[in-house]
C-alpha cells in the first residue's frame, strides 16, 4: 500500500508543479505539460477555422503546440483526430517578430499608412508559406503585397498547385495566426486587419481542399472583424471556443501534480491509480476520475486544501469557492489565473499558517484569489488600458450598480475625454513601443455600447434586473466593493 502523502509532501508537490510564471509569453508548452481538456477538442479540428478566447484560456499555448510536431501528435492521439498527424504548419502572424514570416506590428502600421489592402497582404503571407519564388526576391512586404495586387493569375496558379500538391501527398497547408492585438493600436485598423485574415482564410475554405487558416482570437476582436467583413459569419458554423470547466481546471491541476519535477509526483500518481505513461514515459495521463469526475476531484482536493472556507459549510466549500471567484462576467475561468491563486495561496499557506492541517489554508486560498484579480486586471490594463479608465470611477463603490449611475459616474469623470487622451499616448515612442500594441474602444463615446463591451470582454455582466455587476476577478484589485465579498489586497 502506497503511503499517504503528509501535509509538508503536499506542499513540496505543489511548490514543484505550480508554475512561478504564468505568462503565456514566457512559457513554452512542453511534453509534460501538455494537457487536454476534452472542451478544447473542436478547437484543433483542422477545419476549425475561428477558434475564439480570452486571455490565459490556452490561444497561444495551442497556437506554440500545433507548430511543434511532438505535440501535435500527442493531441492527434489524445483527441483522435487523423487528420491532425496528415498537416503541414505555417506561421501566419504570432507574437514574435519574424519578418521573414509575416509583417510585425512598426511595418503594419506603416502598410495601413499607405492603404495597402489587408486581404493582399494576408495573401502575400500565404504564398510566402508556400516559398513562391518570385516573393522571395522581395525584402519589403510592401513590395509583396504590391505583387500579388498586380500578378493575379501567378497568385492564382501557386495556390492552385500549393493546393494540388498538398492533395497528392494526403496532407493539408495549415496557416496559424496568434496574438491579433498585436496588429495595430488603434482599433478600428486591427478589426480591418483581422477582417482580411477571415477574408482569405474563407477565400481558401471555399476555393480549396487542403489550405487552411487556424485564427486564435479574442471574441471581440472577432465581433469587431465582422463590422468589416460581414462575411466572415460564415466561419462561424465551424468555429470553436476555448473554453474550461471546472473539472477541467481540477484536471489540470491534477495533470500537473503527476507530471511534476519531483520524486513527490509519482507517489501521487500511485495514490490516485490509474494514471498511463506515454511519450517514452515523459508525460503521465491522469485516469478520467481525475480528469473529469467532480466527486473524486472534490475528494482529492479536500485531501489538499480541507473540506471548507472556514470552520463549516457556511463559509463554502473549498472546491467550488475558488473557481467561483475566479469566474469573469461570461462565467469563464481563466486557466492561468487558478493556477496563480494556487500558487499564491501556497505561499501564504507556508508564511503565515505553516501548522495548518492541511497543505492549503482557506486563508490563503482567499489571498489566492485577491492575488489573481491584481494579475487579471494588470493584462487587461496591458491589453486594453481604456478598460481601468472605464472602471477607475467606480472604485469605492458597490455592486450591483445602476447602469444609469455607472453613466452619471462616467460623465463626472469626463470618461470620453479621459479615452481621448488614452487614444493620444497610443503612438508609440521608440521602436521597442512598436511590439507593444494597444487597442481602445470600438465606441468611446456611447456609454450603453461601451457597457455593451465591456460585458462582452467578461469585465462587466448584466444581472436580471437589469443593474450592473464585477465579477470578484475584476472587481477585487479595481477597489470595488460588494457586502459580504473578498475584499482588496492591503497594502
Amino acid at each position: 500500500m502506497t503511503t499517504p502523502l503528509s501535509v509538508q509532501e503536499y506542499r513540496e508537490l505543489l511548490d514543484a508543479a505550480l508554475p512561478e510564471a504564468t505568462d503565456a509569453d514566457t512559457a513554452e508548452p512542453r511534453v509534460q505539460s501538455l494537457f487536454t481538456p476534452d472542451t478544447h477538442r473542436a478547437a484543433l479540428y483542422v477545419d476549425s477555422t475561428v477558434v475564439r478566447g480570452g486571455r490565459g484560456v490556452g490561444k497561444t499555448f495551442w497556437y506554440r503546440s500545433l507548430l511543434d510536431g511532438t505535440l501535435r501528435e500527442i493531441a492527434a492521439q489524445e483527441y483522435s483526430i487523423e487528420r491532425l498527424r496528415r498537416v503541414k504548419v505555417s506561421q501566419g502572424f504570432g507574437a514574435a517578430l519574424k519578418h521573414d514570416l509575416y509583417p510585425g506590428p512598426a511595418t503594419l502600421r506603416q502598410l495601413v499608412e499607405e492603404s495597402v489592402r489587408p486581404y493582399e497582404l494576408w495573401y502575400a503571407v500565404l504564398l510566402t508559406a508556400f516559398g513562391q519564388p518570385e516573393l522571395r526576391k522581395l525584402p519589403e512586404w510592401r513590395d509583396k503585397a504590391e505583387w500579388v495586387r498586380n500578378n493575379p493569375g501567378a497568385v492564382e496558379r501557386t495556390v492552385q498547385t500549393a493546393d494540388q500538391e498538398a492533395q497528392q501527398q494526403g496532407v493539408t497547408h495549415l496557416i496559424l495566426f496568434d496574438a491579433l492585438e498585436h496588429l495595430h493600436r488603434v482599433r478600428a485598423q486591427a478589426d480591418r486587419l483581422v477582417a482580411g485574415i477571415l477574408e482569405l482564410a474563407l477565400a481558401m475554405r471555399l476555393g480549396t481542399r487542403s489550405i487552411r487558416f487556424k485564427v486564435f482570437i479574442r471574441p471581440d476582436m472577432y465581433d469587431g472583424a465582422l463590422l468589416h467583413f460581414p462575411d466572415a459569419s460564415k466561419l462561424s458554423s465551424n468555429a470553436a471556443a476555448l473554453t474550461w470547466s471546472r473539472a477541467n481546471l481540477y484536471g489540470l491541476l491534477f495533470h500537473t501534480m503527476g507530471n511534476a519535477d519531483s520524486e513527490l509526483a509519482a507517489r501521487f500518481r500511485q495514490l490516485t491509480g490509474g494514471w498511463q505513461a506515454e511519450a517514452d514515459g515523459q508525460r503521465h495521463l491522469p485516469p478520467p476520475l481525475l480528469r473529469g469526475d467532480e466527486q473524486f476531484q472534490t475528494d482529492q482536493f479536500t485531501q489538499i486544501a480541507g473540506p471548507y472556507m472556514g470552520s463549516n459549510f457556511r463559509k463554502g466549500h473549498t472546491f467550488t469557492w475558488l473557481p467561483n471567484h475566479l469566474m469573469d462576467g461570461v462565467e469563464q475561468v481563466s486557466p492561468r489565473s487558478f493556477l496563480s491563486a494556487l500558487r499564491k495561496a501556497l505561499a501564504e499557506t507556508s508564511d503565515q499558517y505553516a501548522g495548518h492541517e492541511f497543505a492549503l489554508h482557506h486563508e490563503g486560498i482567499r489571498r489566492g484569489v485577491q492575488k489573481a484579480s491584481e494579475t487579471r486586471v494588470a493584462e487587461v490594463s496591458e491589453d486594453m488600458p481604456w478598460v481601468g479608465d472605464a472602471i477607475e470611477p467606480l472604485a469605492g463603490h458597490q455592486v450591483p450598480i445602476e447602469q444609469a449611475k455607472v453613466e452619471a459616474l462616467w460623465e463626472e469623470y469626463r470618461l470620453v475625454d479621459a479615452l481621448s487622451k488614452r487614444a493620444e499616448r497610443y503612438e508609440p515612442q521608440n521602436d521597442e513601443d512598436e511590439t507593444k500594441v494597444r487597442t481602445g474602444p470600438r465606441h468611446p463615446e456611447d456609454p450603453e455600447l461601451l457597457i455593451e463591451e465591456l460585458i462582452s470582454l467578461g469585465v462587466m455582466r448584466r444581472r436580471r434586473d437589469g443593474r450592473i455587476d464585477l465579477p470578484d476577478v475584476y472587481r477585487i484589485a479595481f477597489g470595488v466593493g460588494r457586502k459580504g465579498g473578498v475584499p482588496r489586497v492591503a497594502n
